[in-house]
């Protein structure tokens, strides 16, 4: 673990290995952190909070910049330990890298621009002055399926704002959390400033990051039963709380959109990461006119997609994270086959030579779904693209909004109305219209209802941690 700006072992010495999904290899080992070590992190990002919230914001971004170079340095190696440790294909993980970096390039310049503001009064001998500061010590939990971006996009608006943090990795992808703050040790962040916690029971660190009065802040990444959780814990002590949690993502062609090129763009998009992204399309709604055009398409290039270790070339769809996940996507598959669907690509867990050792299932196409299959309701976060058919009568906006999840939606028209007014409709914190990749780290993200509260990236990504002072002076 990295705490107080160094290197150490857990305070019980126990340490987990670290195994590749794709092969079940063991690829390492981290120390097995508890709540000792979680506390003894706060106190140390506490200690150095008072120092580092009085830096210039030109110091801040300066340390951002080294960082980015750093980590724009080692990408290659970088990329390399996220294909072994959480599975992607290499190419994904080099973009992975870059948009992981992005981030800390845009909060480096993002530290210069906050601002206050003078305000009028109504009184002619006052004035208001209104000033923006770090909130604190912010507590930080981060997922595995994108396992440096999502650290990225966290740490740099936190250090940017003059906060100290301490980030909780994600249990299956400790070793790139490490290899993240490598960077920013080698970068020159001072003592306490950042501290990285690993452990395989998440429960102890976030009941201390919930409850410890030190932590000004929780942001969580991950899913929603957990992020409501923390979210009710944090409440209770009164702490700024962001989460980004589930998506069940909308992915709506409309009869004027050509249906060939809105599956190419729905099958770019669903296996990235091998389905697991919270804005993957969970329910693809295709006019029925352009229903068999749309099928068509996604057949042959689903059918084209190779599935194995993403260190072997060509690799378009890897491992999934655990032998549960693997289990819940076939159980909905399973569960649409056995009320009607077609399946007519996929639809089984891979074995044989290259994947018993691994969590392997094939990209798989689902037609035909209706709204009494699970794959309708439930996230899938696997390789699985589901079709639904709608026709003249249906409200298709209706059907997109059906759902407490509200994350991202696209949406393929080339009619000007109805993209406007479908972006208007939707409930959707991210919405992709003709694009199936709506993101940046100059870019808000974040969802609705039951996809989270906050935004990461952009000018609202560094407003999560600051506070808004008023100043009256009366003169």
């Amino acid at each position: 673990m990295y705490i107080d700006g160094e290197w150490c072992e857990a305070a019980s010495g126990n340490r987990f290995e670290v195994t590749n999904p794709a092969t079940g290899d063991v690829i390492g080992d981290v120390p097995d952190g508890g709540a000792a070590d979680a506390t003894r992190a706060v106190e140390a990002a506490d200690r150095a909070f008072g120092a580092w919230s009085s830096t210039t914001a030109y110091e801040r971004a300066d340390l951002l910049y080294r960082a980015w170079q750093l980590m724009t340095e080692r990408s290659a190696e970088l990329a390399e330990l996220m294909t072994r440790e959480q599975g992607k294909p290499l190419k994904a993980s080099a973009a992975e890298v870059k948009y992981g970096a992005d981030f800390l390039r845009w909060y480096a310049e993002e530290a210069t621009r906050v601002a206050g503001e003078w305000l009028p009064s109504a009184r002619a001998d006052q004035r208001f002055l209104v000033l923006k500061q770090p909130v604190g010590v912010v507590a930080a939990i981060t997922p595995w399926n994108y396992p440096m971006s999502m650290l990225t996009r966290k740490m740099g608006p936190a250090l940017a704002a003059g906060c100290t943090l301490v980030l909780k990795a994600a249990e299956a992808t400790p070793l790139c959390a490490q290899a993240i703050f490598g960077v920013f040790a080698d970068a020159g962040a001072p003592a306490g400033v950042v501290n990285l916690v690993t452990a395989l029971d998440p429960k102890p660190i976030g009941e201390v990051f919930t409850t410890d009065e030190r932590v000004r802040k929780l942001t969580f990444t991950g899913s929603t039963p957990v992020g409501k959780m923390l979210a009710g814990q944090a409440a209770g002590n009164l702490k700024r709380v962001s989460v980004e949690l589930g998506g069940h993502a909308p992915f709506v062609v409309f009869p004027d959109a050509d249906p060939e090129h809105a599956a190419k763009g729905a099958a770019a998009l669903k296996f990235l990461n091998s389905g697991q992204a919270c804005i993957s399309p969970n329910r693809l709604y295709v006019h029925e006119s352009g229903r068999d055009a749309f099928v068509e398409t996604l057949v042959e290039r689903i059918g084209r997609v190779k599935a194995g270790n993403g260190m072997d070339d060509g690799v378009g769809v890897g491992p999934l994270v655990n032998d549960a996940a693997v289990a819940k996507v076939a159980r909905q598959v399973d569960d649409a086959r056995a009320k009607g669907a077609g399946v007519p690509v996929g639809g089984q867990r891979l074995t044989g030579d290259g994947f018993d050792a691994g969590h392997f299932y094939a990209p798989t196409l689902v037609t035909d779904v209706t709204d009494d299959m699970l794959i309708r309701c439930e996230e899938t976060f696997g390789p699985v693209a589901p079709v639904i058919t709608y026709g003249d009568g249906d409200d298709v906006l209706a059907m997109a909004n059906d759902t407490n999840y509200g994350l991202a939606a696209y949406v393929y028209t080339n009619d000007l109305s109805t993209a406007m007014r479908t972006f208007e409709g939707l409930r959707f914190g991210i919405v992709g219209i003709n694009d199936v990749n709506p993101t940046s780290a100059a870019a808000p993200f974040g969802g609705m209802g039951d996809s989270g509260l906050g935004r990461e990236g952009g000018r609202d990504g560094i407003a999560e941690y600051l506070e808004v002072k008023l100043g009256g002076f009366a003169i």
